[in-house]
């Protein structure tokens, strides 16, 4: 079995007052050192932050627009041919 070494870093952070009270919160809760919790919400958060973003899908909904009356869809040639004109080739 491999043996595992931590290092800790002190680092100095500026927290917003809302947020250290929420983790203290949910310390407390938890009876967790806040420590503890201060580095999973941080985990967490940068894992979450890796993830690439949720794409949500693109939708339309088709509306039946009819067709003009001596267009045919089955000659394209044809259609192109009246709307374009004979230069369209």
């Amino acid at each position: 079995m491999k043996d595992v070494m931590m290092t800790f870093m002190r680092t100095t952070l500026s927290i917003d007052d809302d947020v250290i009270e929420r983790a203290k919160a949910i310390a407390a809760k938890l009876r967790r050192p806040f420590r503890a919790v201060v580095n999973d919400a941080l985990r967490a958060g940068l894992d979450q932050m890796e993830k690439p973003a949720r794409k949500r899908a693109y939708r339309t909904e088709p509306h039946a627009m009819g067709l003009r009356s001596g267009r045919n869809l089955d000659n394209i040639q044809e259609l192109l041919a009246q709307i374009e004109g004979e230069d369209f080739r």
